[in-house]
């Protein structure tokens, strides 16, 4: 059994010692279309910022990004050529109910609007995915994207740092210069440290390079105190590692490092992080889950209709009563009803199923990373039921466990016959 990883296949161009090389074919300005959906992704609420920016002007932005990255898809892929793909497929579905749910405007007309958010981030996948092919290329686009926005983020937290971290969100790490929340921040920049430790495990990027990503993502994420982008980081790279353990040594020797370093740090450093995860609450407020699980009972006990209970009442704010839900199986349940949270398990279900079934590599590692952290924080994040940076990491992952185009027959030469004379014949 191979000792490490594979190398990239010979489709590709561009190719750098220590680089992933871009396969052939593939248009630079997918990366722009892939960035635009990122940016769309961002959302228009959260924090205060240096200077205030109108609610409505973010909105127009950020509907602007997915509009361009439509048109941009749309015009690279005139002849409409799609790759099969189970997700999209599902997500497609997802629109039916809730459309169905919205029509009925229980929660205004905003509703309608996202829906065709919605359709319009679907169709712009399904744009996308003729280049889709099982290779690091989105992976890269991915890092990408999400690092420029934490480099936004730090760039407002040295102008302005009182702003980047107020009082009104325990000191905890916001965006001062584009309104995003501790979780959000949280996210990117444990997607981002995923990512690229195992592109670094994977031989696919230097070791300098690698730290000039991973040290500031960590340094935010610690003052971002989110405990659930934490956890999806450690658990989802524990297991994105293991799966590569029978076939890369790199992979067995960080996880050994990982699990002496862990249990080390667990016992010089417990009451530091029990007080860092516990962000000075108390342990009633704890087992709560910062007042979570008291929305959640109120959003179960609600009386509803039959057919609020199998459609929903169409796609809102993620709130009931006022308050942010904070869970996406309940969030789907509330806007899409039953059938959205089946079509939802269904999508984390086919994409888990392929990635169990594909052989040991590193974009299959990814994948895993990418579902388990997804699936984990789930449970106190919403997302997985509308047009969010969530779907997206989906979609990544659906990107690298497409299998491969089959590669065009070589032309074969054809032998032009020359005329012989009779008399040479003879």
């Amino acid at each position: 059994m191979a000792e490490e990883l594979k190398p990239a296949g010979p489709n590709t161009v561009g190719a750098r010692p220590g680089v992933e090389p871009r396969p052939a074919g593939t248009p630079k300005a997918v990366g722009i279309a892939w960035a635009l959906l990122g940016l769309n992704t961002l959302g228009s609420a959260g924090a205060q910022t240096v200077v205030p920016l109108p609610r409505s002007l973010i909105q127009m932005a950020t509907m602007g990004a997915l509009v361009a990255a439509f048109a941009l898809a749309l015009a690279l892929n005139l002849r409409l050529r799609i790759r099969p793909s189970a997700f999209v497929f599902l997500l497609t579905l997802l629109l039916v109910p809730s459309l169905i749910s919205s029509v009925q405007l229980e929660v205004g007309f905003g509703a309608l609007f996202r829906c065709t958010r919605l359709a319009l981030f679907v169709g712009t996948l399904w744009l996308l995915s003729r280049w889709w092919d099982g290779s690091l290329t989105f992976v890269r686009y991915h890092i990408r994207m999400y690092f420029a926005v934490l480099v936004l983020v730090a760039v407002g937290l040295v102008v302005a740092p009182g702003t980047a971290m107020p009082e009104y969100y325990g000191g905890r790490l916001v965006g001062a210069l584009w309104p995003l929340t501790p979780p959000q921040i949280g996210q990117y920049a444990a997607v981002v440290i995923g990512l690229t430790v195992l592109l670094l495990l994977g031989r696919r990027t230097t070791g300098a390079g690698a730290a000039m990503l991973i040290v500031p993502s960590l340094v935010l994420l610690a003052m971002t105190h989110t405990r659930t982008a934490t956890l999806g980081l450690l658990i989802g790279l524990a297991l994105a590692i293991g799966s590569l353990i029978l076939t890369s040594a790199a992979a067995r020797r960080f996880f050994a490092w990982a699990v002496v370093c862990a249990a080390v740090a667990a016992v010089v450093f417990s009451s530091a992080l029990r007080a860092w995860f516990l962000r000075g609450q108390s342990q009633e407020n704890f087992a709560n889950l910062t007042g979570r699980a008291k929305v959640w009972d109120a959003l179960l006990d609600a009386p509803r209709t039959t057919g609020e209970k199998v459609f929903g009442t169409g796609l809102g704010d993620k709130s009931f009563d006022g308050l942010p839900i904070d869970n996406s199986w309940l969030a789907v349940y509330d806007e899409q009803g039953l059938i959205g949270v089946t079509i939802v398990a269904a999508m984390i279900t086919v994409l888990g199923g392929v990635a169990l079934l594909r052989p040991p590599s590193l974009p299959r590692a990814c994948a895993i990373f990418l579902i388990s952290y997804c699936a984990l924080s789930s449970y106190t994040e919403v997302g997985l039921g509308d047009a969010s940076a969530y779907l997206l990491h989906l979609a990544l992952a659906a990107s690298l466990l497409a299998a491969p185009a089959a590669a065009a027959p070589l032309p074969t030469a054809e032998i032009t016959r020359r005329r012989i004379p009779r008399w040479a014949r003879r």
